[in-house]
């Protein structure tokens, strides 16, 4: 039995991957300089809240190892980036979402998980862009808080609100067609009024953002 719910696990694991990738390929969206928005990192999310955050550790690994080959221009440091900035965001939150398996405790990991991804992008784009972009550092230096922060920002506030509103229907139709069990990870028990407001609001974040990220591109 055990074996075989492994089984299970790596199909969903694999398929939640694939899914990750496809999204990738097509929602990829240039926003400033060469940096682009993908939405990968809602589906990683989403597994790693469903199976912890080693789930979504592995999702990003293997994702970012193919785009590597297949859809990046940036090589071994591309990979590399693409890794920290998806665990920086996905773990914390699923860390925070295990020990608070409630709506509140998915908004707060994602809160948390998003201000730990632009903290620690800034830091990384000093050290790292340096190496794949050619550019000298001091050069990166002035990019760090004009273009880096608000971006950095900006993707990890989308995929964060594209979470909270998709896991639990996510969650919902994998329990009906029986790939995980009901009582495994269950989606945040809420109901009425309360579970409207949520959605109701995290569609007008989201509509924010989606304005924000135009601004950002120079589109409006």
């Amino acid at each position: 039995m055990s074996r075989r719910m492994d089984t299970k696990k790596l199909a969903i694991l694999a398929m939640l991957a694939a899914l990750a990738y496809v999204v990738m390929l097509v929602g990829r969206v240039p926003i400033v300089l060469w940096l682009k928005y993908d939405p990968k990192d809602v589906v990683i999310a989403i597994a790693a809240f469903i199976y912890g955050p080693m789930a979504g550790v592995g999702i990003s690994i293997v994702d970012s190892f193919i785009e590597m080959f297949t859809a990046s221009d940036t090589g071994i440091w591309g990979f590399l980036m693409n890794v920290l900035s998806t665990c920086s965001l996905v773990v914390p939150a699923a860390l925070i979402y295990r020990k608070h398996h409630t709506i509140k405790g998915a908004v707060i990991g994602l809160i948390v998980g998003s201000v730990f991804c632009v903290a620690s992008m800034l830091l990384w784009n000093w050290l790292v862009t340096p190496f794949y972009t050619k550019q000298p550092r001091e050069a990166v230096e002035a990019m760090l808080i004009p273009y880096f922060l608000p971006f950095n920002a900006f993707k990890a506030s989308v995929n964060s609100t594209l979470t909270v509103l998709l896991y639990k229907p996510v969650v919902t139709a994998l329990r009906k067609a029986k790939l995980i069990p009901a009582s495994e990870h269950a989606a945040p028990p809420v109901e009425g009024k309360k579970r409207v407001g949520v959605y109701l609001a995290a569609l007008v974040v989201l509509a924010t953002l989606v304005l924000l990220g135009f601004v950002l591109a120079g589109k409006i």
